[in-house]
């Protein structure tokens, strides 16, 4: 009977152990992220979280992600453009060394699903749809989104910034295809996995080439992090091919 306890108490004590490991080996990750990534990360945390860590997302402009964490801001993981990375990693706010490329995105047009495709194949095309529409919808440029601030250059380019803004639609943290949606707008402006999503909406296409403005994104450890091996899984994870896939069925454009 002292045989069969002794091994029993053995048997107790090596499932604590694993329980125990398991327990430790699993992770809480705060994860600061780009809004472009938003119904990336529908698909992506789930798949990951399966692994038995869990996500903690925070979903903001790019601008607003870079402030946030060069302001001090804890966390373990950023996923944003790659030129704030890098500035944030100059500042010491990055581990040097673990930013990776994840994907690029363009800027795009989209428009209520079933209404008529404008054409904005070319610069001038563009500029008619733009002056032709009862309003356009586009990311509000001081919330730091990329897309905001890049057509805000792009209206001054072509000029016609007083006209469109005077009848502008500015969105800060939200898909701008729901303006559309709404029937608030004819057009809608913003990063295309930002438009794809959108119930209601048809995407048009992306600016034309001599307009647009590829934002390359990344992903790297944060200082603050605790974390920082299985922040690095989860880059790995980013950039896989399984990953790369869904990134572009979303919209964005990947290296794989």
């Amino acid at each position: 009977m002292k045989g069969f306890q002794l091994r029993l108490l053995m048997a107790l004590a090596t499932f604590a152990l694993a329980v125990q490991s398991n327990s430790a080996s699993a992770a809480e990750l705060k994860v600061l992220s780009s809004l472009a990534f938003t119904d990336a990360w529908s698909h992506l945390k789930p798949q990951f979280e399966a692994r038995g860590h869990k996500l903690n997302l925070v979903l903001e402009p790019s601008g607003k992600i870079a402030e946030r964490v060069s302001n001090g801001e804890a966390g373990d993981a950023i996923l944003n453009t790659t030129s704030s990375i890098d500035g944030l990693s100059k500042g010491g706010k990055v581990v040097a060394g673990t930013s990776k490329y994840v994907a690029s995105s363009g800027v795009g047009i989209s428009v209520r699903k079933g209404a008529p495709k404008p054409d904005i194949s070319t610069p001038e095309a563009l500029k008619q749809a733009l002056l032709s529409a009862k309003a356009v919808a586009y990311s509000d440029p001081t919330g730091g989104g990329a897309s905001g601030i890049h057509f805000a250059k792009v209206l001054q380019q072509l000029g016609i910034a007083d006209q469109v803004n005077a009848k502008a639609k500015l969105g800060r943290g939200v898909p701008n295809g729901e303006a559309v949606a709404r029937g608030e707008a004819d057009i809608a402006v913003q990063q295309i996995p930002e438009l794809l999503p959108v119930a209601g909406t048809e995407l048009v296409g992306p600016l034309p080439r001599e307009l647009q403005s590829g934002t390359s994104f990344s992903a790297a450890v944060l200082a603050t992090s605790k974390n920082q091996q299985t922040v690095r899984a989860l880059i790995e994870f980013l950039t896989s091919p399984k990953s790369a896939a869904v990134l572009k069925a979303g919209g964005f454009e990947v290296a794989h």
